[in-house]
């Protein structure tokens, strides 16, 4: 009879995660793993398979998070669609500036799992592009709410648009890992709002 688990397996999620978005997937190692969710090695591999299966639980986890929060802001209808870019924008310098460690921040796992493995992983390209086109829609139909509502005064196509805020939040995600204090990361963020709103 099989022994019943004594761990909570979404905690242990949770601590892979972090392990994983510190590190990156190929730096962390099973010892790692084993030291941050404080399972043996067993434990690990009886309940997650495998690194790599504890890696995509882990990411989809991170995106069902970190995604579902960003839409909730983009689809927020008591807000002008200028609105919700500004307060994603302030949502991204928050998180970019809280919990750094000498001086730099994780970053965002997607946007690391993008340069690290979506040219070799079919899953994870998989994964980041369904990620990718969800985000991209939400901003398409705010920033189209504000071109409605008048708020958003450029009359580029939404959907270009679209595409610019999201590398803008991922060029801020990645200079804040090289550093970028709050200062350089509202720069950013306001060169965005006028693109959308001058």
């Amino acid at each position: 009879m099989a022994r019943p688990r004594t761990f909570d397996e979404e905690q242990a999620l949770d601590a892979a995660m972090r392990t994983f978005w510190e590190k990156g997937y190929e730096a962390t190692s099973t010892q790692d793993l084993c030291e941050a969710t404080g399972l043996g090695r067993s434990s690990i591999y009886n309940t997650f398979k495998s690194k790599h299966d504890l890696f995509k639980r882990a990411l989809s986890r991170y995106i069902d998070i970190m995604t579902s929060t960003q839409l909730a802001v983009l689809e927020d209808g008591r807000l002008s669609g200028a609105d919700r870019i500004r307060t994603l924008l302030d949502m991204v310098v928050d998180s970019e500036t809280e919990h750094r460690a000498n001086g730099c921040h994780l970053g965002c796992l997607t946007v690391n799992t993008t340069v690290e493995l979506a040219a070799r992983d079919p899953w994870a390209a998989e994964m980041l592009e369904r990620d990718t086109a969800r985000r991209l829609a939400s901003l398409r139909a705010a920033i189209e709410a504000g071109q409605r509502d008048g708020s958003v005064a450029s009359p580029r196509d939404a959907g270009a648009l679209a595409r610019f805020v999201n590398a803008a939040v991922g060029g801020m995600r990645v200079s804040s890992q090289g550093g970028a204090d709050r200062t350089v990361l509202e720069s950013i963020a306001e060169v965005v709002m006028d693109a959308l709103t001058r």
